[in-house]
């Protein structure tokens, strides 16, 4: 089994996890860090992915600012997705031989969480033609990933008690007539220590990986070299 890393912090707001992304994500693809899955929680956000429409978020903009969530663009697929308290994020920088990767990589996500849901009793299952992982009609893990340098980024949001209400403000993943839902919701618990126990211990056995809790200041500081940087 391959080593890797997790680091598990706290609320990061989302400008400052973006950019802590693209340096693990260097850090990653220039082989100074094993295969890292970095798991938080945000800050109210908004974020449009690729193939992301501003009309799937259906309140202004100024409403958007006076309720203090910010919206950004970013580099992961799918469309409109929100982040905020009581989701789990986890950030994936896993190395892939080749595109044709990409998709199997999506796929053992969604086996992780249902790994996870399954042990918690909740009924998730995946959905031919659409990513994440599903409760009946609504959506309890989104997943959007990006690739750059044959290394992964972004990775999935889990929901474990989120403030559901901030969903009403977009689409989510802009389609229509899908809902969310959440752990909570299902199965009454709202437990997020206990979530990240169960993801480390699925994401270890889908993607084989023996991890290595790190502090995020200890695995930045694991080379002195420059990272170059990466286009984005």
């Amino acid at each position: 089994m391959e080593r890797g890393v997790v680091i598990n912090s706290g609320r990061v707001p989302y400008p400052e996890a973006w950019a802590i992304q693209k340096k693990l994500h260097a850090l990653r693809s220039k082989g100074f860090i094993p295969d890292t899955l970095w798991l938080l929680e945000h800050d109210p956000v908004i974020t449009l992915g690729r193939k992301g429409h501003r009309e799937n978020i259906v309140v202004s903009f100024d409403y958007l600012k006076k309720e203090g969530i910010e919206v950004y663009e970013v580099e992961r697929g799918g469309d409109v997705t929100y982040h905020g308290p009581g989701q789990l994020m986890g950030y994936m920088f896993f190395r892939i031989r080749g595109l044709d990767e990409v998709r199997p990589f999506v796929r053992k996500i969604e086996r992780a969480v249902l790994g996870v849901l399954h042990e918690l009793n909740i009924d998730a299952e995946t959905r031919e033609g659409y990513t994440g992982v599903w409760v009946g009609n609504d959506k309890i893990c989104a997943i959007g990933v990006a690739v750059s340098n044959w290394t992964t980024f972004h990775g999935f949001a889990l929901y474990v008690n989120p403030i559901k209400e901030h969903f009403d403000y977009i689409i989510p993943c802009g389609l229509k007539g899908k809902g969310v839902t959440s752990i909570f919701e299902q199965a009454g618990i709202d437990d997020m220590e206990m979530v990240r126990e169960l993801v480390i211990k699925h994401f270890a056995r889908v993607f084989e990986r023996d991890f290595r809790e790190m502090e995020l200041e200890e695995v930045l500081a694991k080379t002195e070299k420059e990272v170059d940087h990466v286009r984005y």
